[in-house]
């Protein structure tokens, strides 16, 4: 063969679609152990721009499910593909039929975040328990929890309390973009979220700035606190579900709600059950008969789930779905707002 020839074939061989099926990425994975990467932003290039990832029937996944249901705030979708900063890296990704298109991040990566190698139909199996739940799976069959960043989501579902998912959004722009560092995709500019040393190091004033209120003085606290350790993150996906919930209690600005939300949407807990207004508006049309009537009396009278009703109501959860409960929360929580949208 002619060296031109040669050339000619390798530059196109570079830049082939890369297909894999998902159950085959499964073995290439490591779990290994959290370092410092999981507290800051990731730097480091990616080799292959565009690729596909074919998704096996046997493993359903929906993208715009797992992206709207109220796990992760940073994503935007334009025309049909979503774009994100990912551990550092921006991610265009769309779904086709059967497949996953994306750009500028490798496989391994993509198929962690998104939990594509969680067996749904096992898990299915194992939280379908009444003709409900039974519902909501069906509805919403594909929908994933996400594998976010710890650091990120502590902070994110800080801002969150007692915010629409539209002042959330606008916050962590805000944050992003004020103290994170920022990179450039398509000619367009994006921001990672800051770090440790930058939230640690802001002042009051600025963080207040970026519309965070009250929440502001919970984000610095939070942040000299995990700088002065940068390990207590670290461990926590490690430890046992209670252990590592209690850990979590410690930080300014975390309660009972905001502590599932980490432990479930970034430390790999599924057990744990997140307990906001429409998972309690669940339990009372649906479950009320599992409690005493004086206690769904109170949570239906009460404007505001009180720290009792939420360790009751969340105790429920993961004992009457086990050890998916996180997926039935979730699955239970996106049904409940589009059957009240529809």
């Amino acid at each position: 063969m002619r060296d031109d020839d040669a050339r000619a074939n390798k530059k196109i061989a570079c830049s082939r679609v890369c297909a894999t099926d998902v159950s085959d990425l499964q073995n290439e994975m490591s779990n290994g152990d959290w370092t410092n990467k999981d507290l800051k932003p990731h730097s480091g290039k990616v080799a292959l721009k565009f690729m596909k990832i074919r998704l096996s029937p046997s493993r359903p996944f929906d993208l715009d499910l797992t992206l709207c249901c109220g796990q992760a705030f940073r994503w935007e979708k334009q025309s049909d593909w979503w774009y994100g900063v990912v551990r550092g890296n921006v991610l265009k990704v769309r779904q086709t039929v059967a497949e996953l298109e994306f750009e500028n991040v490798d496989e391994a990566l993509l198929v962690d975040y998104f939990g594509l190698e969680d067996d749904l139909p096992r898990i299915f199996s194992e939280i379908r328990k009444d003709k409900h739940i039974g519902a909501a799976i069906d509805r919403c069959k594909g929908l994933r929890l996400l594998r976010q960043e710890p650091w990120e989501c502590l902070i994110s579902f800080i801002c969150a309390t007692y915010k629409n998912i539209a002042s959330i959004r606008r916050m962590l722009l805000a944050l992003s973009t004020k103290f994170g560092e920022e990179t450039r995709f398509e000619g367009r500019s994006y921001h990672k979220f800051p770090g440790v040393e930058k939230l640690a190091s802001a002042s009051l004033k600025a963080l207040v700035e970026c519309e965070l209120g009250y929440r502001a003085s919970y984000v610095s606290q939070t942040a000299k606190m995990v700088y002065d350790d940068v390990s207590v993150l670290q461990n926590l996906r490690h430890m046992a579900y209670d252990e590592a919930k209690k850990t979590l209690l410690d930080f300014p600005g975390v309660g009972q709600k905001v502590a599932d939300c980490v432990l479930l949407f970034s430390l790999q807990k599924p057990a744990a059950f997140p307990v906001d207004v429409w998972v309690r508006r669940v339990m009372i049309r649906h479950y009320a008969r599992r409690f005493p009537q004086k206690l769904i009396h109170r949570i239906s009278k009460d404007e505001s789930l009180s720290d009792s009703g939420y360790k009751l109501l969340n105790l429920f959860g993961r004992q009457y779905f086990g050890k998916y409960a996180g997926y039935a929360q979730e699955y239970l929580y996106h049904y409940e707002r589009a059957c009240s949208k529809a």
